[in-house]
């Protein structure tokens, strides 16, 4: 179902009928004889039932009730099952679309909308994806967050006839991996260039008639063919950055065309700067130079343009795309736009409206869940930045990109290490450094204690991100020169891992101790399980990106600065286009 078409086309809008009662500063339904007249004569009032994705949430008694509750459906809102819909991709290049603006912002700002979600309604907007385990499963409240915001060119919607190729299934037109801080004091937004060259791994999709459909991997191919080409869908995308970044993706959020024009309307325009006049005939955009306020066709202007500004590049244009996402995120967190129900109201009907998510944040409990993990983070501790690329040196005309791996190392060790790419708050940094002396003492412990003999060490060894043939050198070497016969091979882990890691369980800590004094781990790379293993059964060592060969030191220190050359913006400062 298109973004534009959900729902009724009568619906009262559910924003002109909270009303803030100044006595109690409490927001109030009314339902008046207004409401009565657009329902109609001989049309009852709607009524107010439990949310059958809350179960044993309190139910108001009656409509006066001086505010929604969780669980509570909206006047005029749409019951039962979300629509379900898979990823799509496809369109001309020079007609693509690159956006996320919209999703990315709902997000930070989603927890103090939240109290005025009704529920029932914003579920069924929301369009949900199975991605056959692509994810970890969801995020987590005590860990580090990656989120895959997705902007799709797929054509859907009413009034978007003139974007993108005609019949066309999308490609992964803009991605950002969205990198939160297990302490929430600050996020990473990596875009990724639809240009790149990369390996797009093999995925299982599920069909429509529940089936598993595995597609077969693609070497060497554009970034953006991740999505929708072949049937991929977003399940595809998030292994292809996985196995890109070496960063494990929680969930992924995709947005479309409409997503930047009924968000930048509902937060009353985005405010952008042009340092010269725009006359682009490819989008449409045409405006003097100066400050605008910018919303609908205007805004999605805005960010397909591809021939205003720089040196009318790909990667000029994410530029222009973060700048125009800080200034939306800006917006959103102002005074005027927190104070104001109908622009909550507005902003939440077109997020969900726009969003297609995963199953692990297929409901609005699942996003204000996430949102309340997002809310308190500092925008001037929000960093955009790039993967860092170079021209294809195997083309002659320059049209796709490489990963420049001397810098995108260090900011991919970063991210992977947590680090802020921005100075938080020197507060928060005493309390990271004190928890991160805690954790490490906890992870220290580890290594102290018996040492099993060689011969008993029991290992699978699996190559999990290190260089090829790792798992084979590494097994040779530990029974050859080691002593250790018992280890063995088991080739390729089923997934990546960003560093090496060595999971033992309580009873064979002392095997475990011997292995990492032979290979030289850090007590990080130590994972005890919680329950014990039976007899015989062996450990699992992963070598990760980090590892380069049996017995020498795993990869350097974590850089905690980005080389300079790596392009970063903050979410807290206004940038003029130029």
């Amino acid at each position: 179902m298109d973004a534009q078409s959900r729902g009724r086309a009568d619906e009262i809008d559910p924003a002109d009928q909270w009303v803030l009662n100044p006595r109690t500063g409490n927001y109030e339904l009314r339902l008046g004889d207004s409401a009565a007249h657009q329902q109609g004569p001989g049309v009852a009032a709607p009524r107010r039932a439990p949310s059958p994705s809350a179960p044993g949430k309190p139910v108001a008694p009656s409509p006066a009730v001086p505010r929604p509750r969780r669980g509570d459906g909206p006047p005029g809102g749409r019951r039962g099952g979300r629509s379900r819909k898979g990823g799509g991709g496809g369109g001309r290049r020079k007609k693509a679309l690159l956006i996320t603006s919209g999703t990315l912002a709902f997000l930070l700002v989603g927890g103090a909308a939240a109290a005025y979600f009704y529920y029932d309604h914003l579920n069924g907007n929301l369009s949900v994806t199975d991605i056959a385990g692509a994810g970890t499963g969801g995020f987590k409240k005590d860990q580090a967050i990656n989120i895959l915001v997705i902007g799709t060119d797929k054509r859907s919607g009413s009034g978007n006839e003139g974007y993108g190729d005609k019949d066309s299934v999308g490609h992964a037109d803009t991605t950002i991996l969205f990198h939160v801080a297990k302490d929430r004091s600050n996020a990473t937004a990596l875009s990724i260039p639809r240009d790149l060259i990369t390996d797009i791994p093999s995925c299982p999709t599920k069909q429509p008639d529940g089936t598993t459909k595995e597609i077969k991997g693609t070497k060497g191919t554009r970034f953006n063919n991740s999505l929708g080409q072949e049937g991929r869908d977003a399940g595809c995308t998030m292994r292809t950055v996985k196995e890109l970044t070496g960063i494990e993706i929680d969930n992924f959020m995709m947005v479309d065309f409409n997503a930047v024009k009924t968000l930048s309307t509902a937060v009353g325009g985005v405010p952008v700067c042009l340092e010269k006049a725009v006359d682009d005939q490819d989008s449409k955009l045409k405006l003097p130079a100066g400050e605008h306020r910018l919303a609908g066709e205007d805004a999605l202007a805005f960010v397909r343009t591809r021939h205003a500004f720089g040196n009318e590049s790909d990667l000029d244009r994410i530029k222009t795309q973060q700048q125009f996402l800080g200034s939306m995120m800006r917006e959103m967190k102002s005074k005027e736009t927190l104070t104001s129900p109908k622009k909550f109201f507005s902003l939440a009907e077109a997020a969900t409206k726009s969003l297609t998510v995963d199953q692990g944040l297929g409901s609005i409990d699942k996003l204000t869940d996430l949102a309340g993990e997002l809310k308190d983070i500092d925008l001037k501790n929000v960093t955009f930045t790039t993967m860092p690329v170079l021209d294809n040196p195997a083309e002659k005309v320059k049209a796709t990109v490489v990963v420049d791996r001397n810098l995108a190392e260090p900011l991919l060790q970063m991210i992977r290490g947590d680090v802020s790419l921005t100075e938080v708050e020197k507060k928060e940094q005493a309390a990271q450094e004190a928890a991160d002396a805690d954790a490490k003492a906890k992870q220290d412990a580890l290594l102290q204690g018996n040492r099993a003999p060689a011969a008993d060490v029991r290992v699978g060894v699996y190559n999990g991100g290190g260089p090829k043939g790792s798992a084979s050198t590494t097994l040779n070497w530990l029974q050859n020169t080691k002593g250790m016969s018992k280890a063995s091979n088991q080739g390729n882990a089923p997934a990546k891992v960003g560093a090496t890691q060595l999971e033992y369980a309580p009873n064979q800590a002392d095997q475990a101790r011997a292995l990492a004094d032979a290979l030289g781990l850090p007590a990080t790379a130590l994972k005890m399980g919680t329950a014990d293993a039976a007899a015989k059964t062996p450990m699992k060592l992963t070598l990760g990106p980090d590892f380069q060969q049996p017995g020498a030191p795993l990869g350097a220190p974590v850089p905690q600065e980005l080389p300079k050359d790596v392009q970063q913006a903050q979410a807290d400062k206004a940038v003029c286009a130029k």
